[in-house]
């Protein structure tokens, strides 16, 4: 099996560690402020050093391009091209930084002088490797905004650039609302919505009412500039756990108002194939994923069926409803809490 060749700092002292659902990450290297952008939006996570079993180094200098084996690109994608040698999977960003992953070794190093960059390489890094890791615990994520009211989930099931984060900001305004997940709740086997929370991530003029210290502003490699809300800004609002409660089928219109209809559970299960089952619109961090061995492309199908079966088990457990957001944010919130309100009347004692 061939081995990386590319030479590597110490990486100094231990770095910040994550435990995210039994599975433990170590974040370390220089810039210290990029390692603590990544620990800041996986604070949720964040735990006393111990048993590692991923490491990601960042390194602000210039890329070893010349250290690298002359290898032909595998997977293309719009942030990057990537090229596979054996356990190692070498991804190059436009020339701008160089990112080695050892599957072997399980360690990761990131080479740029652009300190963004590391920090958006590593977010997305970390959050391929929790994609395979979290579905291997059978725990399954769902494109959707989640939030909980009453011990019951609510999950809004919205394409990207539907406004979830913006939704999940009003809902929060009200002190009844918990949040799951502004964009990927985690559903079991039991059909049970598990946390999933990271930053809130909102387009620039949509952070009103959101002090200043807990917003951050970075310009993304594919889809422009964000604002981030810090994790810590809602952190006393997070749900441990929800049962299922209801699934909303978003979708945006004209209208000044808003508007919830039942949906039929054929109507659930064909958004949940889409953004379950399939996954459309979560980060799989294809540039690490792809080019696998036919074997692990057979479990891929197991896989599958597993997301399906939770989908199923969900829809059982939940109401169905359309939900049809209108121009007004505020008003937009206002609906959806007083009909969860009706529907789960516990929240009112």
């Amino acid at each position: 099996m061939s081995t990386p060749t590319i030479s590597a700092s110490s990486g100094g002292d231990a770095g910040i560690h994550l435990d995210v659902y039994g599975y433990r990450v170590e974040l370390r290297g220089d810039p210290a402020q990029a390692v603590e952008n990544v620990a800041a939006d996986f604070a949720h996570f964040r735990c006393e050093p111990g048993h590692t079993e991923l490491v990601i180094e960042l390194l602000q200098q210039s890329p070893p391009y010349d250290e690298a084996p002359p290898l032909r690109a595998s997977v293309y994608t719009p942030r990057n091209v990537s090229f596979r040698d054996g356990d190692c999977t070498y991804v190059d960003y436009s020339g701008r930084g160089l990112a080695v992953h050892d599957r072997r070794a399980s360690h990761l190093r990131l080479y740029s002088q652009d300190p963004d960059l590391l920090y958006e390489a590593a977010y997305l890094f970390v959050l391929s490797q929790l994609a395979e890791q979290l579905d291997a615990r059978r725990l399954h994520r769902v494109h959707a905004l989640g939030v909980a009211l009453a011990g019951r989930a609510a999950l809004v099931l919205l394409p990207m650039g539907g406004g979830k984060s913006t939704l999940g900001a009003e809902l929060l305004k009200y002190p009844d609302v918990h949040l799951l997940s502004d964009d990927s709740p985690l559903v079991d086997r039991q059909g049970r919505v598990h946390p999933f929370p990271l930053r809130l991530g909102l387009l620039p003029g949509g952070e009103g009412g959101i002090p200043d210290s807990e917003l951050r502003l970075v310009d993304r490699m594919e889809f422009g500039p964000k604002v981030l809300v810090n994790y810590r800004y809602f952190a006393d609002r997070v749900c441990p756990r929800a049962e299922p409660g209801a699934i909303f089928l978003g979708s945006r219109s004209l209208s000044r108002t808003c508007r919830i209809l039942p949906a039929s559970g054929a109507a659930a299960l064909r958004s949940m194939i889409a953004n379950c089952v399939v996954g459309l619109g979560l980060f799989h961090g294809l540039e690490f994923l792809l080019s696998r061995s036919p074997a692990e492309i057979a479990s891929k199908a197991v896989l599958g069926f597993s997301r399906l079966r939770t989908s199923l088990r969900l829809i059982r457990r939940s109401r169905c409803f359309h939900l049809v957001l209108g121009r007004d944010t505020q008003q937009n919130g206002r609906t959806l809490v007083e009909f969860l309100r009706r529907e789960f009347p516990a929240a009112d004692g």
